[in-house]
């Protein structure tokens, strides 16, 4: 028996407050407080232990993806007359197809027709570009041609610009004559004095077409020199790759050995990299060395990455000074070597690749 002091005392019951749950299952069919663990279905199994359980007693574990895990089978592909399933099912002919229905049931539908490869889209080129390239003129005229109706494609006639066309698969005609896209070229070039970079001048005495083989008069200059200077020079039929070369974009340098009347300095050297106004622009200078100076005249080195007209001769006109020769000697990795002037020679692949990937 109890004593009186240890004697439970009754529990208190509050009116108007519902009573706990918890008591209510005690009395009527006893309530144990729900313990942690796995699931009876699975606590004979390793999966239920946890991690550093399974480590504890030795137990090596798969990581997804790796030997000893469930992985996913990739459905198999569907070939020409069937259809693609989706996983977990089987591919069926292309004349039926598997639905699944909500009992998880299989059912059978007739599908008309056989399931159709969408094929890349061939490459195609605006109608001017494959004129340009295929020699029959310039971009600009090429537009011309097109708007006086004098180009066909596959017998129809085109006026308006921007038609796109597909080199190998359709026939480009200019007044009935068909045209065939031309072997790309890329030569290189010693001009000599006295030459005209430009096809289309009447006035010029020489042009620098004159020294390449008579077959070669889609060719045209990449840049140009006056006809006062010499050296290394650029001629192909391949448009991307004359845009590259003279776009400011590209950052192409060229090497100009230049000899001056007069004392070239420092000075004027930095004011040239600073840049100089001339005619409404301004001419500026990668970088520059004097190699040789005198009283009487000077030889400099001037690295370029824009050319625009003449614009080493006016930026020595802006101190006053004249230059008596003017020399290219290197674009971009090319340099102009021991090529004799009137003298050329076609680029090597590697020579190309290193011009047109970037610096």
């Amino acid at each position: 028996m109890r004593p009186a002091w240890k004697a439970r005392a009754p529990r208190r019951e509050f009116k108007g407050l519902p009573e706990d749950p918890r008591d209510v299952l005690a009395r009527e069919g006893g309530w144990k407080k729900p313990r942690r663990g796995p699931r009876p279905a699975e606590a004979g199994s390793s999966a239920a232990l946890p991690d550093w359980a399974a480590r504890k007693a030795g137990i090596k574990r798969g990581k997804p993806g790796v030997h000893g895990s469930k992985r996913p089978r990739p459905a198999k592909p569907a070939t020409v007359g069937e259809t693609a399933a989706p996983e977990g099912a089987e591919a069926v002919p292309s004349g039926e197809a598997g639905l699944e229905t909500a009992e998880g049931t299989t059912t059978t539908v007739e599908v008309t027709g056989t399931p159709v490869v969408k094929a890349p889209r061939p490459p195609t080129i605006r109608l001017q570009k494959y004129l340009a390239d295929a020699g029959v003129a310039s971009r600009r005229g090429s537009e011309d041609y097109i708007r006086a109706g004098r180009v066909t494609i596959n017998g129809e006639v085109v006026t308006e610009l921007g038609v796109r066309m597909d080199p190998a698969a359709d026939e480009v005609q200019v007044d009935g004559q068909t045209v065939t896209p031309l072997k790309k070229l890329y030569v290189a070039l010693n001009k000599p004095v006295g030459y005209t970079c430009t096809k289309d001048d009447p006035n010029a005495a020489q042009k620098v077409g004159e020294l390449l083989p008579a077959e070669w008069t889609s060719l045209y200059s990449v840049g140009r020199l006056d006809r006062e200077s010499e050296g290394l020079l650029f001629l192909t039929n391949d448009g991307d790759f004359c845009l590259h070369l003279t776009h400011p974009r590209y950052g192409v340098r060229k090497v100009y050995r230049a000899m001056v009347a007069g004392m070239v300095t420092h000075e004027i050297l930095a004011r040239f990299r600073a840049g100089v106004e001339s005619d409404g622009e301004t001419l500026r200078i990668v970088d520059g060395r004097v190699l040789t100076a005198t009283r009487g005249e000077s030889v400099v080195e001037l690295e370029l990455a824009e050319g625009r007209n003449r614009e080493i001769r006016r930026l020595f006109a802006s101190e006053s000074m004249e230059v008596l020769q003017l020399m290219r000697t290197q674009i971009g990795s090319i340099k102009l070597g021991e090529l004799k002037p009137g003298r050329w020679r076609t680029l090597t692949p590697e020579e190309l690749k290193t011009l047109l990937t970037p610096s």
